[in-house]
């Protein structure tokens, strides 16, 4: 007998006719078509604000950045600093502007993105080496309830969760204004045994600025996945990347108010960067026999960056400039290892989770001066060698149908070690070492779900790492300064065609503490509070038409004097309109908005409001012929032609003709209506 099993409870069986005596072949043969057993991940979330982005989404998001994926996480907003592919977004998230991440953990298949200690910022978290296309989804998680994630998962953490194979391969050219071009070659050798993927990127533009960007961006990704046994997985993945760009940087805007520059002009055109990142990921698991799952993972980066930038202009230097350049060159490399075990305790359904992660950064961080690219002097230069080593232990229990339990705790202790490399000229250069732990628990109740209904009480704690340099200066300076955050929201799914979702947080940090790489500085603003609610919705207006939204109201103080947190969102929202229709024609509409924000504790500089709308379309043939093959988009960003500003920042800076330093708004300009277009081939 030969059974083939379909889901939980449909299954084929075909019994051969000799085994019953019979010689004779049978008059007829039964064929039994597949069928597909299909299902939502609703009951796997923990919390009402996790989120899944799905490969269909990302496939209507424009690919001039990888960050563009994250803005499908309700209330996460992601703005391009300036520049080319080598800086990565401003991530906004539950009261944090989290700068370049260091409140944000990011993730590719489990492995860590952040770099720790950065030249430029702590827990700085690069997108850009992703392909969208690659990604089967993104898991988004808020808050820190989650025992697998622990350094910089305080706002959030997001995983990219990458294909084992594609169907069918693509080759894919585009082009649209200011020179901008994107090409992609992605496809499976093979299918079977071993499971492969191969993704190669490339990416260019001049930008809308004055001073073209030449902005450079080369991708590629090698994936192997197979079963060496019946009860085992391994999985080998390498990605390379590489970018380089010119940068208009943050410009005064009281210079483009009085026509000294245009919105999208540069008042030291010399900044830009070079960058580039290597790195290689195997992991294993393998099913017992008990029943229980044993998993591994090991990874290694390569990771330098050369970052030219002027802040200030004459604040400091009213002779060669402000200018500065931050180099960064590390090895990053550790791993997780684990024990899964499902099973009944007194009769409760449960499964126990035990393992430990290791993770060690080695790197070499300096500051210096320059001018037009040329090198003036070394303001800071260290050896900085971190690591960590974090046991956790994760349980979840379902005592009752309407009712599960999960949560568990984990200690992260870590080392930081500095070692000063200048020789002289640099007396905020710091040296030493110092050791700390923290330990973290976290908890989630889930009950229902009653008539599509589930309710979320969650409650845990985390933290995020400080810059090495900044913990080893001074013993008043916590080294893993801890979160604690509080989370109660509802989740319902009705008639098949509405999904809406609230939650209502509390997150405390109690020290609010900031590198300041620009200036090799430590900046201590004290301990904080967060709260706030979010809202979303998806309804299914007609089988091919869908609308979504969100918004994000938040509150962001400092707790001792009551007074906001400087450039911390107050107010997110987004929307988005698709359609999908049978004859191969997928559409989106989707509007995104970031409310006024105070950029000063005193409130005397508000950040712009802004809102704009995208537009990205697909359409494919589903007709017979060698056209089906065939795909043609379309992007258009900022349809409306709104001029709105991207990262806006308060801070002292000095023109040639200014009498004295003025502080006053600094931004980057958000792009003008950009049209691109394309075609890929489906092999």
């Amino acid at each position: 007998m030969l059974c083939q099993i379909l889901g939980r409870m449909v299954f084929v069986c075909v019994i051969g006719w000799s085994s019953l005596g019979y010689t004779e072949e049978p008059d007829e043969i039964l064929l039994v078509p597949d069928v597909v057993v299909t299902g939502t991940q609703d009951s796997a979330f923990e919390a009402a604000s996790q989120h899944i982005v799905t490969a269909q989404d990302i496939e209507l998001q424009a690919t001039d950045r990888p960050g563009n994926v994250l803005r499908l996480v309700p209330g996460l907003m992601t703005t391009n600093p300036g520049g080319g592919p080598g800086k990565p977004d401003n991530y906004m998230l539950r009261g944090f502007d989290a700068d370049h991440g260091t409140d944000l953990a990011g993730f590719l298949d489990g492995m860590p993105l952040n770099l720790r200690s950065h030249a430029h910022g702590q827990g700085y978290l690069d997108l850009n080496f992703l392909i969208p296309e690659t990604m089967k989804r993104v898991d988004a998680y808020k808050g820190p309830y989650q025992v697998q994630f622990g350094d910089f998962a305080t706002a959030g953490a997001v995983n990219f969760v990458t294909r084992d194979v594609v169907e069918e391969g693509v080759v894919q050219v585009s082009g649209g204004q200011f020179n901008t071009q994107r090409h992609l070659l992605m496809f499976s050798p093979t299918k079977d045994r071993v499971r492969t993927l191969v993704a190669l990127e490339g990416f260019y533009t001049d930008g809308p600025y004055a001073q073209p960007n030449r902005a450079l961006r080369i991708n590629g990704l090698a994936k192997a996945t197979m079963n060496p046994t019946a009860r085992s997985e391994l999985s080998i993945m390498g990605t390379y990347y590489h970018g380089r760009w010119n940068s208009p940087g943050e410009i005064p805007l009281r210079a483009v108010e009085t026509g000294l520059i245009s919105r999208f002009g540069s008042i030291d055109p010399y900044q830009g960067g070079r960058t580039q990142r290597a790195t290689g990921q195997v992991r294993y698991q393998y099913q017992t026999p008990s029943g229980g799952t044993l998993f591994a993972e090991t990874y290694l980066q390569y990771y330098a960056l050369n970052l030219v930038s002027d802040f200030t202009f004459f604040l400091t230097d009213p002779v060669n400039g402000d200018g500065i350049e931050q180099a960064d060159r590390r090895y990053v490399y550790g791993g997780d290892v684990g024990y899964r075990q499902s099973g009944t305790v007194w009769g409760v359904e449960s499964v126990a989770t035990v393992g430990v992660q290791a993770r060690m950064d080695d790197a070499e961080v300096r500051l210096g001066t320059q001018r037009q690219w040329v090198p003036l002097g070394t303001t800071s230069d260290s050896r900085i060698h971190e690591v960590s080593y974090s046991p956790y232990l994760r349980l979840e229990f379902q005592p009752t149908p309407w009712a599960r339990l999960t949560g568990g705790t984990r200690a992260d202790y870590f080392q930081f070690n500095v070692r000063n490399l200048c020789q002289s000229g640099c007396p905020q250069n710091p040296s030493g070492s110092v050791d700390a732990v923290i330990v973290s628990t976290k908890g989630n109740l889930i009950l229902g779900p009653w008539a599509g209904t589930e309710i979320f009480l969650n409650a845990g704690t985390g933290f995020h790492s400080n810059d090495a340099r900044a913990v080893v200066s001074s013993s008043s300076i916590q080294a893993l300064p801890r979160a604690t955050g509080y989370e109660v929201g509802v989740r319902t799914r009705q008639w098949d065609r509405l999904e809406v979702s609230a939650s209502f947080w509390l997150l405390d940090l109690t020290s609010e503490l900031v590198y300041q790489g620009n200036l090799g500085t430590t900046q201590i603003l004290g301990a904080t509070r967060r709260y706030g609610t979010d809202l979303g919705s998806r309804i299914q207006l007609l089988d091919w038409l869908s609308l979504s939204g969100s918004v994000t109201l938040n509150s962001a103080e400092f707790r001792e004097t009551g007074t906001p947190i400087p450039q911390a969102p107050t107010l997110t929202g987004r929307g988005e309109l698709t359609t999908r229709l049978s004859m191969g024609l997928t559409a989106s509409l989707q509007m995104l908005h970031l409310g006024a924000r105070p950029l000063t504790q005193d409130r005397s500089i508000t950040a712009q409001s802004w809102t704009i709308f995208n537009f990205v379309a697909r359409y494919r043939p589903k007709s017979k012929g060698w056209w089906q093959h065939m795909e043609g988009f379309l992007s258009i960003q900022n349809v409306l032609d709104v001029s709105w500003r991207q990262t806006q920042l308060a801070y002292e800076t000095k023109l040639v003709a200014d009498a004295a330093p003025v502080n006053g708004l600094q931004f980057t300009p958000g792009g003008p209506r950009t049209v691109s277009a394309g075609m890929a081939w489906h092999f």
